[in-house]
């Protein structure tokens, strides 16, 4: 009986053993997964950040800045891929950060998709910028996708100092789209998008949906954001910040 006792004992206390050290591994690449998101994330805030930087530092061909003080979202999807032979697609992943009383809010992340049929080879790589130009251009940000030409109005936006914000047809538009593609910045009409919340990444950094970060009552403040994020608001509001 004693040597049957000792043996489950022994016996739990190696499975105690096992378990501690199973749990131990989990927890670990867990931390490992977890760090790598976060540096992931903040490559691409600090990508997008510099993109629009660039494009804001050529004054010429830039967006102009009355529009980009009206504007309640600001998206930007570095490096979009567009590859294709007679079928094409493009896809990327971005940032879009929108206005909170005295800045910007945290950046979520989406991603950006498309198909286009037509005569078309080889491989192209743009950055875009798209300005919400109004609450609901941002509400329809936060279903399950949102295309682009489809639920929303889109228009190709004006670039440099001297373009007119008025009157023109196109800001009518909810949305003003850009492209930077061999070095070139101008408006580009987009149809057939699809932009959709990354939610995986959103929660993995922000325990937050796309919809809590960017609507949420709960808004993630500067001070709280992750530190690597951060850089992508700070852009923003180095550019335009409304009193």
């Amino acid at each position: 009986m004693k040597k049957l006792v000792s043996r489950a004992l022994f016996l739990s206390l190696g499975a105690l053993v096992i378990l501690s050290v199973a749990g131990s591994a989990l927890a670990q690449t867990s931390r490992e997964r977890n760090t790598k998101k976060a540096r992931e994330a903040a490559a691409q805030s600090a990508k997008a950040a510099r993109v629009f930087d660039q494009i804001m530092g050529t004054r010429e061909r830039s967006i102009p800045r009355d529009l980009l003080d009206r504007a309640e979202a600001v998206a930007v999807f570095p490096s979009v891929l567009k590859a294709g032979f007679i079928l094409g697609g493009r896809g990327g992943s971005g940032v879009i950060s929108r206005r909170v009383e005295g800045g910007w809010s945290a950046p979520a992340f989406f991603d950006l998709g498309g198909g286009s049929i037509g005569l078309q080879i080889g491989a192209s790589s743009t950055d875009f910028i798209l300005l919400f130009m109004n609450e609901n251009a941002v509400e329809s940000l936060l279903g399950d996708k949102f295309e682009i030409g489809g639920e929303g109005s889109a228009a190709a936006g004006p670039v440099g100092r001297s373009a007119s914000a008025s009157t023109d047809a196109r800001m009518q538009a909810q949305i003003l789209s850009y492209s930077r593609s061999r070095g070139l910045f101008a408006g580009l009409e987009l149809k057939g998008v699809v932009i959709k919340p990354d939610n995986e990444d959103n929660l993995q950094v922000y325990g937050m949906t796309a919809r809590d970060i960017l609507t949420g009552k709960n808004k993630i403040s500067m001070a709280a954001m992750p530190e690597g994020v951060r850089v992508f608001p700070e852009t923003l509001a180095r550019h335009s910040r409304r009193r």
